[in-house]
């Protein structure tokens, strides 16, 4: 499974190979080789702001992490189930649908995803 890395952060240096080796030995060590993994190096105004969205305490903190199976899953259900994002009319209908399923799915798991649409328009 893949490990993609981005770093939007220009602070500390990221030495790319030896950060995805590093996560692919966790991984393995883990038991989590079969999972994909996305990790973004972020600044603290990043951080700040990812934070308060989704913990809703817009503070920085060091590590953010998010199942995001969960939440593209959502988002795919809106489209196998014909809702696009193309226009902004398009938009604030699949939105609405992924917020309604987003809703279910946090009432029942107890977490706080929004959907990944957000903001796009």
């Amino acid at each position: 499974m893949s490990v993609v890395l981005r770093n939007v952060q220009r602070v500390v240096p990221v030495r790319r190979a030896a950060l995805r080796r590093a996560v692919c030995a966790l991984r393995a060590a883990l038991g989590a080789s079969r999972f994909d993994v996305g990790l973004v190096c972020a600044g603290n105004a990043l951080m700040q702001r990812l934070n308060g969205d989704y913990r809703h305490c817009p503070e920085p903190t060091d590590v953010l992490s998010f199942p995001l199976h969960q939440v593209t899953a959502a988002h795919g259900l809106c489209h196998l189930l014909g809702y696009r994002h193309d226009t902004k009319p398009e938009w604030e209908q699949m939105y609405q649908k992924e917020a309604q399923i987003l809703q279910e799915l946090n009432r029942l798991a107890g977490s706080r995803l929004r959907p990944l649409t957000a903001g796009l328009f």
